[in-house]
């Protein structure tokens, strides 16, 4: 039986822009308003400090738009860096990815998604990693059956998501009567703009995956920027209308105070008891929406790398089923790792570690706008980022923002992520002398 195929292109402007909004918006929209407040030191900067994380985060969706037209592969961010600085820093890039970024990640949402479940039902702590591993491997399934299935959960679970969005952001701007704005009360830690700021970028992080899987879209130079940017706006908007209708029900000392447990102490005044459950479903449905956009998403990176005889065993992890035109090789390994790590690790920390290494490659992504256009000089493009050059450079200085932000308050984590990173040299440069021993 044949084994080999091409990917089919099934991703449509609705599921690619579902995709945006899914992936970025898991449970960090409801864990993160009380940290903002908290390092910002009132709800006057912690509000301009969503606005402005969303801004960023959509400075760098229109600029890497671009870069995804101009090179509409699928692979992403590995296939940007390869294309534009050579195999070796796209090798690194998609090593971190591979091995630990994505793993850690999927790892990471399983086990939030299993616990969450298990605590809506009352089950034991024993019940949270086999409902976690087992979530994973569902939808690992579903999306191994093809993008157009895994890409209908993404659509459905974003769309599920919104109704206990809208029922605080509704309800509570509607209900509430608290003072929205404060100057800032002792409760507050003030560690500046600048923390929080970084607080909302990595709850806006997830938006770079819709360029793994350019390649299976029907039209990328068209729906690829309309679905970052349309994407985008709606979860800057989401979080602040959140952030708002929470500040209206509760003070802000009072958020920083419950913490993680505000959205659902919000949820019980608006709509008492059954209000709190249907946070936690809400919660519930964000994350696994999530977990779905990173399993659609993340073997497209050993894919690619597979395809190019960057990995042990590349010529099975780049098989594409004959039937479901899918890399179900490379889904496959990506769940083992996965739940590897989910039962032998703490996936938190690794993924912690993938972050650093990550905003280090979307500044090179950046640039790399810069870059292309020196080279191609004045050709014709199908989508330029507007306002060139100021939003590339408000997304460069952003992520370089976030880049030495960690490495100054977790300097030892910061070089364990680069550290991690290196270890993909000796392993490509074995690769490199294999291949040229065969040949």
């Amino acid at each position: 039986m044949e084994t080999e195929g091409q990917l089919k292109k099934d991703i449509g402007l609705s599921v690619a822009m579902s995709l945006v909004i899914g992936t970025v918006i898991g449970s960090g929209i409801f864990m993160k308003p009380g940290v903002v407040i908290q390092y910002a030191g009132s709800s006057n900067l912690a509000l301009i400090a969503w606005l402005l994380g969303g801004i960023i985060t959509i400075a760098g969706g229109l600029t890497i738009a671009e870069v995804g037209v101009q090179i509409p592969k699928t692979g992403g961010l590995y296939v940007y860096m390869e294309e534009v600085y050579g195999k070796v820093w796209g090798y690194l890039c998609g090593w971190m990815q591979t091995i630990i970024y994505g793993p850690a990640i999927i790892g990471a949402l399983g086990l939030y998604f299993g616990l969450l479940l298990a605590n809506i039902f009352s089950l034991s702590e024993a019940w949270y990693l086999p409902l976690g591993i087992g979530a994973v491997i569902f939808l690992a399934v579903v999306n191994s059956f093809g993008t157009k299935y895994g890409g209908s959960i993404q659509t459905i679970t974003t769309i599920a998501k919104f109704a206990p969005i809208l029922l605080i952001g509704v309800l509570g701007i509607w209900k509430g009567n608290e003072q929205v704005f404060s100057s800032g009360s002792p409760v507050m830690d003030q560690l500046g703009m600048g923390a929080a700021i970084l607080t909302t970028l990595f709850a806006y992080d997830g938006w770079m995956l819709l360029g793994f899987v350019a390649g299976e879209m029907k039209n990328p130079a068209k729906h690829l920027p309309l679905a970052i940017v349309g994407g985008l706006t709606v979860v800057t908007i989401v979080y602040l209308l959140v952030n708002v209708a929470m500040l209206k029900v509760l003070p802000a000392d009072e958020i920083v105070s419950l913490g993680t447990a505000s959205a659902g102490k919000v949820a019980e005044i608006l709509m008492g008891g059954l209000g709190a459950k249907i946070i936690s479903v809400g919660i519930l449905i964000s994350i696994f929406g999530c977990l779905n956009g990173k399993i659609l998403t993340f073997p497209r990176v050993p894919f690619a790398m597979a395809e190019r005889r960057q990995l042990p065993f590349s010529r099975l992890i780049c098989k594409v089923h004959p039937k479901w035109g899918t890399p179900v090789a490379a889904i496959v390994m990506q769940v083992v790792l996965a739940v590897f790590l989910m039962v032998l690790s703490n996936p938190d920390y690794l993924s912690e570690l993938a972050i650093f290494a990550i905003y280090m490659f979307y500044i090179m992504a950046f640039i790399a706008v810069f870059i292309l256009r020196k080279r191609r000089g004045e050709l014709k493009r199908e989508y330029s980022v507007p306002l060139y050059p100021l939003v590339p450079l408000a997304a460069i200085v952003g992520s370089l923002f976030v880049v030495i932000s960690t490495l100054l308050k977790q300097p030892v984590d910061s070089l364990w992520a680069i550290g991690v990173t290196l270890i993909g040299l000796p392993l490509y440069y074995f690769l490199q002398k294999r291949d040229r021993i065969e040949k």
